[in-house]
């Protein structure tokens, strides 16, 4: 082992994956446990201990720790974060509940929302009023200020959530009522919406200041216990957590604004995604990560993910926009999915197979972890239909009861008239139908054809459906990368040090200010970099663009602009030039008689310096194909049952084809080409698929 290593660790809904990467050789090391829903963390420690005992001293050579979690998430949607309190101005205290008054389906006459999560006995008005230029109109009224603090111990409130008319125009208001909290209550957490999202939109700037403090408690916490096991086993290096954006931050940044890592595990596997369809020479691909509990898709377009600003969570109605709580902090534009290797299959009631949302997680698990679940689960299916190899789950750490999964499986198609063979197909049918019906939805609405992407496929099931689901999509490629079972812990390490923030500027185009534009850039400029890690031996770049809309309009369209350095190399007749082309190419129309106007300027701040890690690519011995041949095992296609070859992906070299049907067997995963695929074993040994067998 060199000098120095970088950790990864990303806690999924039923696995805890781990990377080690040592950055001279770009060798990396594996690990994967079961998660602790319970405590989250031990199974982190319980992985790194694991870990240490193979390589001595790796905690104390480790330069970096990136951690991925769904804690927050899991928070917001269970309601298990801290007791909160709302500060707003006098008259706005049901802003919650108002939202927008919009009906996200305008002929259910028993629509529901979910319940806010402040209380209104917890949400107080302050006397106070700014204008919507920032003038004070109404000072702060301390002394009821200080009376409604010293009111909040009674209730047991442990975060402040402080949201005033206006403050994203001026955050004065906001900090005197923070000092005042801070003065009388030193013990609690507060969140200020002039720093969480300084935007318009009141109910969004709310619901996000709210949700960041309700996760703040928790969160922080957390993040300290586990910095605290991770110090006691002697690690001194940076600790960072993964982003929504695909980018990490500090600890401490993590514990200010929690809500910025509501996506955080599923952003990893993304960005490592883009890493490896950029070496292959793709710059526009379907990122498809299946795990135990849910699938992920997201879409890579020109080297960079897709973001979005309009996120929601615990949506009472499934893929229905405005039936959740808004977080509108930057996220990686990805649909989440309930079709992980976990869910539960069951039949509705018109008598056909469904699968999920519901999953079996880590306890008790599929009914072949023999944990306790006596469910079917598409796990089960897999096992039943011979794709997994009992003896080998987990490198043979984890063996399957392939009795168990089958019983499971019979139970379900008995009533069906289907044997565990043919129920186990209907099974993995309906899964792969769930997930590439919502991805044509998810990819029609960014206007994109899914049979123009390629699929970089994995997580632990992800390579076990990829060619089935691309053969449905029409994709004609499939890459399933090297670690592709613990990808998105791979991505934890390989992803930058980013921060992004924002500032309203709501200004009609013909009277656009550029000096005043630069110097807003500027101070957000110099904020954003002092949320970044120590930038010794790194450079901060900078990205510029502005959310434009033509006037009247209810949101915008994000049109970039040029760096600092070239400012201003657009006048205000060219700005509204690139938004007229933006929309245009998003909607397939423009109307030149329509003013536009700016809402808010977004800047990403991005600390360059780690680009060239690099993982490493296989040994070439010129060993032949059939040294990589293992075994033959019985599988059931739907065309029939064959006697399929199982390759060891260790053993496999670039330039080595194989011809489906075929498995591709390592110790987190396995990739099954079906009749017709044929892999060839490209670059860093990514499996490259052609699933026209061409």
């Amino acid at each position: 082992m060199t000098d120095t290593t970088r950790i990864g660790t990303d806690i999924g809904g039923t696995f805890t994956d781990f990377v080690v990467l040592d950055p001279d050789t770009g060798r990396i090391t594996l690990e994967k446990r079961l998660t602790t829903p319970d405590d989250p963390s031990r199974a982190v420690v319980e992985g790194i201990d694991l870990l240490r005992a193979a390589r001595p001293g790796l905690l104390e050579r480790a330069e970096v720790l990136t951690h991925g979690t769904t804690l927050v998430i899991n928070a917001l949607i269970e309601r298990t974060g801290g007791t909160t309190a709302l500060l707003t101005t006098e008259g706005f205290e049901d802003v919650l509940e108002i939202r927008r008054e919009v009906r996200y389906d305008a002929y259910d006459l028993e629509l529901e929302f979910p319940r806010p999560l402040v209380p209104r006995r917890l949400r107080y008005g302050v006397r106070e009023r700014l204008h919507a230029s920032g003038r004070e109109l109404v000072p702060v009224d301390a002394d009821q200020v200080r009376a409604l603090v010293d009111g909040l111990a009674a209730d047991g409130v442990e975060s402040v959530a402080i949201c005033l008319l206006h403050s994203y125009a001026g955050g004065d208001h906001e900090r005197e009522v923070a000092r005042i909290v801070r003065e009388r209550r030193p013990d609690l957490w507060v969140s200020l919406s002039s720093e969480v999202l300084p935007e318009v939109r009141e109910y969004e700037r709310t619901s996000t200041t709210v949700a960041n403090a309700y996760v703040q408690p928790l969160l922080a916490g957390y993040l300290e216990r586990l910095r605290s096991a991770l110090d006691a086993r002697g690690f001194a290096g940076n600790f960072y957590v993964m982003q929504s954006t695909g980018g990490v931050i500090p600890l401490e940044v993590a514990r200010t604004f929690p809500v910025r890592v509501v996506e955080s595990g599923p952003a990893g596997g993304v960005m490592a995604a883009a890493r490896i369809g950029g070496h292959a020479g793709i710059d526009d691909l379907l990122a498809f990560d299946m795990g135990g509990t849910t699938a992920k898709v997201a879409a890579v377009v020109g080297g960079q993910a897709a973001l979005t600003h309009d996120y929601e969570v615990a949506r009472t109605a499934h893929f229905r926009p405005g039936s959740g709580i808004p977080v509108c902090t930057p996220v990686l534009d990805l649909l989440e999915i309930g079709t992980g290797g976990g869910s539960i299959a069951h039949v509705d009631t018109l008598g056909l197979i469904k699968v999920g949302p519901r999953s079996a997680g880590s306890v008790p698990g599929p009914a072949a972890y023999g944990r306790g679940g006596d469910r079917p689960t598409v796990t089960d299916a897999d096992l039943v239909l011979g794709y997994l190899d009992p003896d080998h789950f987990l490198g043979g750490e984890m063996p399957l009861r392939a009795d168990l999964a089958t019983a499971a499986i019979a139970a379900l198609g008995e009533p069906l008239g289907l044997d565990a063979v043919a129920t186990a197909h209907a099974i993995r049918e309906a899964a792969e139908e769930s997930m590439v019906a919502a991805a044509r939805v998810h990819l029609a609405e960014m206007g994109l054809e899914p049979s123009r992407l390629p699929v970089v496929a994995y997580g632990g099931a992800g390579p076990v459906h990829a060619v089935g689901l691309a053969r449905r999509l029409g994709s004609p490629r499939v890459l399933v990368p090297p670690a592709a079972g613990v990808m998105s812990a791979l991505g934890l390490i390989l992803a930058p040090a980013t921060f992004e923030t924002s500032q309203t500027y709501k200004v009609k185009t013909d009277r656009l200010d550029l000096e005043l534009m630069d110097e807003l850039f500027r101070q957000m400029e110099k904020s954003a970099a002092q949320l970044l890690p120590d930038q010794e031996g790194g450079h901060v770049t900078y990205t510029r663009w502005a959310d434009m809309r033509y006037v009247g309009q209810g949101f915008e369209v994000s049109v970039g602009l040029p760096s600092g350095e070239e400012w201003p190399a657009l006048s205000a007749d060219e700005v509204t030039a690139q938004f007229r082309s933006a929309y245009e190419s998003r909607y397939r129309r423009s109307y030149d008689d329509v003013a536009v106007e700016t809402m808010n300027l977004r800047l990403r701040a991005t600390l360059s310096g780690d680009e060239a890690l690099q993982l490493r690519a296989p040994d070439v011995t010129g060993r032949p194909l059939a040294d990589a041949l293992k075994r033959h095992r019985d599988v059931h296609h739907p065309e029939g049952t064959s006697r399929c070859p199982v390759y060891d992906r260790a053993l496999l070299e670039p330039g080595m084809v194989i011809q489906g049907p075929a498995l591709i067997q390592e110790r987190e995963t396995t990739t099954v080409l079906d009749t017709g695929a044929m892999a060839t074993i490209a670059d860093l040994g990514v499996i490259s698929i052609d699933v026209r067998g061409e």
